[in-house]
């Protein structure tokens, strides 16, 4: 495994390279020792998967507030997503700046995006399935959300939007006196 910085303060790439050979492929999902530096004391908690029929189609952007925080390492199984990370954190240097990766099963990519940051991602290609690894367990009266053509954030989304729920539907513009998340 091979972690890459992005610009934004703990939110990083790690890449995996598969193993193949005449029978298929092997690759390793997650490994705690070689991830080490990047969990710490966290303990993986909750694994959910998801399924995305709609290309086009955008999940998010969510966060949940503290104290029911999480890290977030999610993974591509199938398909292709753009991936994106919001940052959140008061007095962060990069607040309201955000990161994208495009996840596929094909570049092993996994996004960490660390408590503090909102996330969402557009599908890419029809079907595509994503594997969340959590450190907080969902906590719904802890549950945030963001528009997802905020004008502050400016994310340009690859495609047109096809589909939203009507969760992310309500989503609200960030207010121009907020102030962050606090840890």
């Amino acid at each position: 495994m091979n972690v890459r910085s992005t610009a934004l303060q703990g939110v990083v790439v790690v890449e995996t390279t598969p193993v193949v050979d005449r029978r298929g492929a092997f690759t390793r999902l997650f490994c705690d020792r070689e991830l080490a530096t990047i969990i710490e004391d966290r303990r993986i908690v909750q694994i959910n998967h998801s399924l995305t029929s709609a290309v086009g189609a955008v999940r998010g952007l969510h966060y949940q507030r503290p104290p029911h925080a999480e890290m977030k390492l999610v993974r591509c199984l199938k398909g292709g997503v753009w991936d994106v990370a919001v940052d959140l954190r008061a007095g962060s240097p990069t607040f309201l700046q955000w990161h994208a990766e495009e996840l596929t099963p094909g570049n092993g990519r996994i996004l960490v995006i660390p408590e503090g940051c909102a996330h969402g991602f557009q599908v890419l290609e029809a079907q595509s399935e994503l594997l969340y690894l959590h450190t907080a367990s969902y906590t719904p009266a802890a549950e945030g959300g963001l528009s997802y053509d905020d004008p502050r954030l400016g994310i340009p989304w690859p495609l047109s939007v096809a589909d939203l729920s009507d969760r992310d539907h309500r989503h609200s513009p960030i207010a121009p006196d907020f102030p962050g998340i606090s840890a």
